[in-house]
């Protein structure tokens, strides 16, 4: 079957440079942008019952722009003023950047890794190791931070501000898409308990990340796009692969 309409399950791109519009265009698709998990936050109410003290620690380490809005919403929900002394400790420089919508950034300690790479962010935190410091995720995350810390005896405390859930369809929703492209387990998750009777016939399924492809696999789905690759190391680089082979193969 010839690929026409892909579904990407993410918010639409800002940029009208995207390589994703550049594909649709290069190959004549229509491509829907539609995020299959959305971010509910954590009440003040709830939080406090993890019974963690915000101002107990010295540096704050966010993975994503996600966990900084949660953790300045709950420090004012909560009627915590923040010190100026707080550190913060981010992935990447975009990241960081971020924090300028909630603080004054020259008058901050803030440290963030060149590369986006959780290796340089740990060697980071090691450098500081004095410092105890607060990690803020969703209550689905990803374990490869806490266990490179854990590996390096580096002390932390794990908060849980914000919830991962499925952005449930509408049932006058329109779903009929030749393909899928999902980026983490929770949007197939999403996808089986929005769609139970689901049958993928045709339906091509492309995936970033290992855990993603793992979590098809493991729903007896078929997994026909895999990224990354050493062919192609972005997801939009593996499309480009697959959807030159299928509209070769669709002409002859």
């Amino acid at each position: 079957m010839k690929i026409r309409n892909i579904l990407v399950s993410q918010p639409r791109p800002t940029s009208e440079k995207s390589p994703y519009f550049e594909l649709a265009e290069k190959y004549g698709l229509k491509m829907d942008f539609r995020p299959f998990i959305k971010v509910d936050p954590v009440p003040a109410k709830e939080f406090r019952q993890q019974k963690i003290s915000i101002l107990d620690h010295t540096a704050v380490v966010f993975t994503a722009r996600t966990a900084i809005n949660h953790f300045f919403r709950l420090c004012e929900e909560m009627r915590i003023t923040v010190p100026e002394t707080m550190k913060y400790f981010c992935i990447s420089e975009q990241v960081a950047l971020y924090l300028q919508k909630y603080i004054v950034f020259r008058k901050r300690k803030i440290f963030h890794t060149q590369s986006g790479k959780l290796d340089e962010l740990v060697q980071l935190m090691q450098k500081h190791a004095s410092e105890t410091f607060l990690i803020p995720v969703s209550d689905v995350h990803k374990e490869d931070l806490l266990i490179k810390l854990d590996e390096k005896k580096i002390a932390y405390t794990k908060a849980v501000m914000y919830c991962t859930v499925s952005n449930d369809f509408q049932p006058d929703e329109p779903f009929n898409y030749d393909m899928l492209v999902f980026f983490s387990p929770s949007g197939i998750a999403s996808l089986l308990k929005n769609f139970p009777n689901f049958e993928q016939g045709e339906i091509a399924i492309a995936t970033l990340g290992p855990t993603t492809a793992k979590a098809v696999k493991d729903a007896g789905l078929r997994l026909d796009v895999e990224a990354p690759t050493p062919e192609a190391p972005s997801i939009t680089a593996a499309l480009d692969l697959f959807l030159k082979e299928n509209h070769k193969a669709n002409k002859k």
